[in-house]
């Protein structure tokens, strides 16, 4: 009805952003929604990973069969059928500001729909986009009025980089209490700081879950046995082992807020303008991303931390004058072989690096659209850099992993805790 109506109504029979005063004559219209998907898709950069694409596309999908964007249920139909088929839009790194939702991301997204752009097929193989629908069996969308805003319009990138961040992040915190009960264990420390009364004294549910693993962890461990007596002469075991589960259990606590911010972005319609139950379309700023860009870059702080406490147990274990009777370097000849020394060094450059990474994104906004998008969110960087910021983690816990390993296995005949 309103594309019909001669009263001009934002994103169905006007411009965009700052030409959103140019009233659209009907004949135009179709050709609007094409230019508006054919426009924003201006992204540069490499290819964005297939889980993160597939991920806004999903979520696109839920806002759209939402029932508050106004798309034609063929055209939500035309998204699944993209996904089912594991079509995956080629997308790239640059080009979202986190603000009127990521628009180049979804742009490309959109343009493979239209039977535009290029792709990915199931097997992986770039592809031009209408070779592969045709081989899919899927037939290209013409997009109506008010359906090229609706999908370009939403947060569905930053939040599936968080959504799938907040799942690797659950993981790996599992994997840093091992890691530092090992690392424990390995350069003889106590367990008895991980108790519960002491831990309760400091109520923070993600610390109490962390001393928790480790208490399980190092129970009946022989290692630990073997210093506990009378001869034992230290009194305090350095903080990176003794404030372990104070680090890790904030960085769940910091977890548990993200996924509690995404928990709401999940439930929400992000789109502008949006299409009520009583018929009025109104314009609206929900798809601001300040929301999933503050947790993002949260995240990314946290992370930084836990890399940081792990790499100081590394390389604790690998220095004779604080390692407690381990060869230097955890070599076999000292010397003749350096042992772990540069499996250190990669753990301090990526440390480095996740340093860097922890700079916040969305303390940044640079103004966009002839000044009308003056306030942006740089949610979508913000998720970039998460993802490098995890995948950094993993490999500086692997590195405290395998090292904490070969320290236990040079306790021998003292076996570790089962």
């Amino acid at each position: 009805a309103l594309a019909a109506d001669s009263a001009p109504a934002y994103g169905v029979s006007t411009g965009f952003g700052a030409l959103a005063t140019r009233h659209i004559a009907p004949d135009l219209r179709t050709r609007l929604q094409a230019s508006l998907i054919r426009s924003p898709a201006a992204g540069t950069g490499a290819e964005v990973e297939r889980e993160v694409v597939r991920a806004l596309m999903l979520l696109r999908l839920r806002t759209l069969a939402g029932g508050g964007t106004g798309v034609r249920v063929e055209t939500a139909e035309a998204l699944a059928g993209l996904l089912n088929a594991g079509i995956t839009p080629v997308v790239h790194e640059y080009g979202s500001l986190g603000c009127s939702g990521d628009l180049a991301p979804l742009s490309h997204v959109a343009l493979a729909l239209m039977g535009e752009g290029t792709v990915r097929d199931a097997q992986g193989e770039l592809r031009e986009a209408a070779e592969a629908l045709r081989g899919a069996g899927l037939e290209p969308v013409e997009l109506v009025a008010k359906e090229g805003l609706a999908l370009i319009n939403g947060t569905d990138g930053m939040l599936g980089m968080l959504l799938l961040a907040c799942a690797d992040l659950a993981e790996l915190l599992r994997v840093a209490d091992i890691t530092a009960a090992m690392s424990v264990e390995a350069l003889l420390g106590t367990d008895r700081v991980f108790a519960a009364d002491l831990q309760a004294l400091r109520p923070h549910p993600g610390q109490a879950a962390a001393a928790a693993n480790m208490r399980a962890l190092l129970a009946e461990s022989p290692v630990v046995a073997s210093h506990r007596g009378p001869d034992c002469t230290r009194v305090q075991d350095a903080y990176s082992l003794r404030c372990a589960p104070q680090v890790a259990g904030a960085v769940r606590d910091t977890l548990a807020h993200a996924e509690s911010v995404a928990r709401r972005e999940l439930a929400a319609v992000i789109d502008n303008p949006v299409v009520l139950e009583d018929g009025r379309v109104e314009s609206n700023g929900n798809f601001h991303g300040a929301p999933v860009g503050y947790v993002l870059d949260f995240l990314a702080i946290a992370v930084a931390d836990l890399a940081s406490i792990a790499e100081r147990r590394t390389d604790r274990m690998l220095d004779v004058a604080r390692s407690h009777g381990l060869p230097a370097f955890l070599a076999d000849d000292p010397g003749v072989d350096s042992g772990h020394m540069i499996a250190q060094y990669t753990q301090a450059g990526l440390v480095s690096e996740l340093k860097r990474l922890a700079a916040p994104a969305s303390a940044d906004s640079i103004p966009s659209s002839a000044m009308q998008e003056d306030h942006v969110s740089m949610g979508w960087s913000a998720a970039r850099k998460l993802r490098r910021a995890v995948e950094a983690l993993t490999s500086v816990l692997a590195i405290e992993l395998v090292t904490a390993a070969r320290a236990l296995d040079l306790r021998a005949p003292l076996e570790p805790a089962p």
